[in-house]
């Protein structure tokens, strides 16, 4: 033993300097040698990679072509699909959804301090005056829900939604909880609901992204944080498109290069790709493999479901759209398209719901966009028998205050600021049960009274609907399991059919 260690060291030395003479490259073992790491370090490295890797189901990781194969749910789901409308800003529940007359009694009035407690306010003194419902409501259907004036449309398919007015967050400002009620997480970093779905389910469609994300109005404050992968890896991130014209820029091929051209391109380049990810076994060179193939399928497949020109006339008059103009309520028939296609999950932003001023005008304006293609997606789904299989999620990512928001220096004037305690959302198909109105607010719409629905409640509910146990479905990374719900969340059962 004591001759073959300094032989060995003497044979390290003398080879390095001998191979360094000759100008040839050197082995693995002179590299462990040198590099100052050590290989006991370079081994737990290894095992805590294969760790990582494991928690993919409990399989290898997978190639390319299978990262995004349909695994079967936890048990059986009553959704295949999610269509998620974000309403982003925060629409104001007392004035579409929760009707209280008692506000309007107290108009001008400052809310007790007992209610209050203590709430905190973006923009407004605790002790501001209350200001009463801006417009009518009215009860409908066989359920007798009582919605708002500028709802009709929704009111034709109140019978076929859950209305859930005990919604509560944790937050009370525009991106933290935006990014909250999609990633259950309140700062960057942490994968979003449609991420989650993606990996724990897959995708039925080979021609589309499994996660499709769009937008119909101004900046959304949490970014693209709203759908990002997180740790998981970004193959699972969702897939911004369009809503007019080409669904994603430069995807076509250049002037010149013919799909035959294209398809030896990708060829060669998908062969590279696929050598380094069996060296590596680098997620991130699966998401490179299957971007350059989707981007090359979508060169057929984007053109023909973003052309409505299939679409009758009777289907464009019900959503209330054209054919080219974008708009909420193209979108929404696209996001009826693309789940027809197999896609997993769509959401569709909305931004304009911040009434920090003029609440009344702001409501009017939206509900306007917005209202007779939300009821249209519920009908079409309904007629085509896709409803019971397609979850569809109505709401914001808080609600508005009781009391009236006014600023001369900010030149606001009857508007309602940000309300974390109590706002309303509607969910239909897929599992729920319509005509249903869940949980309560005081008489003030200050502080939910009856069966709270937290927002990791909603994102599990969301989940169970998909066949998924939220307490199950979960991703080691930095040396724990994470999941959607952090550590919460319970199956609201009282909406569900």
């Amino acid at each position: 033993m004591s001759n073959q260690m300094p032989r060995r060291a003497a044979d390290g030395v003398g080879s390095v300097m001998a191979r360094e003479a000759a100008g040839l490259a050197r082995t693995r073992r002179h590299f462990f040698q040198e590099c100052g790491v050590g290989v006991g370090k370079i081994a737990l490295a290894g095992l805590l990679a294969e760790a990582t890797q494991a928690a993919w189901a409990g399989a290898e990781l997978p190639a390319a072509a299978g990262a995004m194969a349909v695994r079967p749910p936890h048990f059986p789901g009553t959704a295949k699909a999610v269509i998620q409308l974000f309403m982003a800003g925060a629409p104001s529940q007392l004035d579409m959804f929760d009707y209280k007359p008692a506000l309007a009694k107290m108009e001008g009035k400052p809310i007790p301090p007992e209610v209050i407690g203590g709430q905190r306010y973006a923009f407004i003194r605790p002790d501001a005056g209350v200001l009463g419902p801006r417009f009518a409501f009215a009860k409908h259907g066989q359920s007798g829900a009582e919605l708002s004036e500028v709802l009709p449309h929704l009111a034709k398919v109140v019978d076929k939604i859950a209305i859930v007015k005990s919604c509560r967050t944790d937050q009370f400002n525009h991106a933290p909880a935006q990014i909250f009620m999609n990633c259950g997480f309140a700062q960057p970093g942490r994968p979003s609901m449609g991420s989650w779905v993606t990996y724990g389910l897959g995708s039925e469609s080979r021609d589309l992204p499994a996660f499709v994300v769009m937008s119909t109005g101004g900046g959304i404050s949490g970014g693209a944080a709203n759908w990002s992968s997180g740790f998981l890896p970004s193959l699972y991130t969702g897939t911004r498109f369009r809503n007019a014209g080409p669904p994603i820029l430069n995807v076509d091929s250049p002037q010149g290069a013919d799909r035959q051209l294209a398809g030896d391109t990708l060829e060669l380049v998908s062969e590279l790709n696929s050598r380094r990810l069996s060296l590596d076994g680098d997620p991130e060179i699966a998401t490179r493999i299957a971007s350059y193939e989707m981007a090359h399928r979508l060169q057929v497949s984007a053109p023909e479901l973003m052309n409505l020109a299939d679409e009758s006339t009777e289907t464009l008059a019900l959503y209330g759209c054209t054919p080219e103009e974008a708009s909420f309520a193209r979108a929404c028939l696209i996001a009826r398209r693309l789940v027809e296609r197999g896609v997993r999950f769509v959401t569709i932003y909305h931004e304009g719901w911040d009434g920090h001023s003029n609440v009344e005008g702001n409501v009017k304006n939206n509900c306007g966009k917005t209202d007779q293609a939300s009821a249209a997606l519920v009908a079409d789904l309904a007629q085509r028998g896709m409803l019971d299989e397609t979850l569809v999620v109505w709401g914001g990512e808080f609600g508005r205050t009781p009391m009236v928001e006014a600023s001369a220096v900010l030149g606001r004037s009857q508007g309602r600021d940000h309300h974390p305690n109590a706002f309303t959302m509607w969910l239909a198909g897929g599992g729920i049960k319509g005509g249903v109105t869940y949980g309560e607010t005081d008489d003030l719409g200050f502080h939910v009274t009856r069966d709270e629905v937290h927002v990791h409640d909603l994102q599990a509910t969301i989940l169970h609907c998909l066949g998924l146990d939220h307490e199950r479905l979960t991703f080691r990374f930095q040396g724990r399991d994470f999941r959607l719900t952090d550590v919460h969340g319970r199956v609201v059962t009282g909406i569900l059919s």
